[in-house]
């Protein structure tokens, strides 16, 4: 029987985890998404590479323990299981621009449910259009500006146990089939060149343009541990639980800073 766990990634800067530059170049490099919510995603493959990279620098012997025993030149004998595994994270909240407050973090019950069975929380899921106590409307309604258009609150409620800090933040839920266009709104994007090596003009076709999730972005993802026969507790940090690490790709020009918590070890 597999023991459960999750993590918490917060963006400390934009997260880009989908094409690098060197595939598309001359496109627009996308993030991976979730298939039903077109929403932003960080692939179990991604966190599991990042954090068997963390407990690498422990010891080798820990590290195989854990994460398994990959190939050699072809050979399959010396494969082993891993004791660790990881789903895909998935948003939580994301922060979107919003004029007059300026930043109101938005969700989708569809999302929330996500995080409510990998948390294993109790409590009935806020409906659509339900907005946190501090939301703060336009001219005293309850109304919000996003850049295309107009959201009208329906309810206000206490939210902040939604939030994996518990601490209460402007928020509103939207329904699940509005998340994809406020997603696509609130994206950082940003065109990237290549200058010439020896004067300031572009190298070439050496242009693209890359998406990431903007910074303060919350995800979860689920864990589950394989009971070791010596009686060992995965610690995915020198440190501890937490740590601040760098996820998916250009992590050389500002993108992936990150807090990775785990909950429930």
């Amino acid at each position: 029987m597999y023991s459960r766990a999750y993590g918490v990634i917060e963006a400390l800067a934009p997260l880009h985890v989908g094409a690098s530059a060197g595939e598309e170049s001359g496109n627009l490099n996308l993030i991976f998404r979730d298939q039903f919510t077109q929403t932003g995603i960080v692939p179990g493959s991604s966190i599991r590479g990042r954090l068997r990279a963390e407990m690498r620098q422990a010891g080798e012997q820990d590290e195989q323990e854990w994460y398994g025993r990959g190939t050699d030149a072809g050979r399959t004998d010396g494969m082993s299981e891993s004791a660790v595994k990881f789903e895909y994270a998935s948003l939580i909240w994301l922060p979107v621009f919003c004029p007059g407050q300026p930043i109101v973090w938005v969700s989708c019950p569809r999302l929330l449910a996500r995080y409510q069975r990998i948390a294993g929380m109790q409590g009935e899921l806020p409906r659509p259009y339900t907005g946190s106590k501090d939301l703060q409307g336009i001219d005293g309604k309850d109304v919000l500006f996003f850049n295309l258009g107009f959201l009208t609150l329906k309810r206000k409620e206490d939210l902040s146990a939604w939030f994996p800090e518990r601490r209460a933040r402007p928020a509103v839920v939207v329904e699940d089939s509005d998340m994809a266009v406020i997603h696509d709104m609130a994206l950082y994007r940003q065109s990237r060149v290549k200058l010439h090596d020896e004067v300031k003009v572009v190298d070439g076709g050496a242009f693209f343009n890359v998406e990431a999730l903007p910074e303060e972005t919350l995800l979860v993802f689920p864990v589950a541990i394989k009971p070791t026969t010596n009686g060992k507790t995965w610690q995915p940090f020198s440190d501890g639980m937490s740590a601040e690490i760098y996820l998916g790709g250009l992590e050389s020009i500002g993108f992936g800073h990150c807090r990775v918590t785990i909950y429930g070890v």
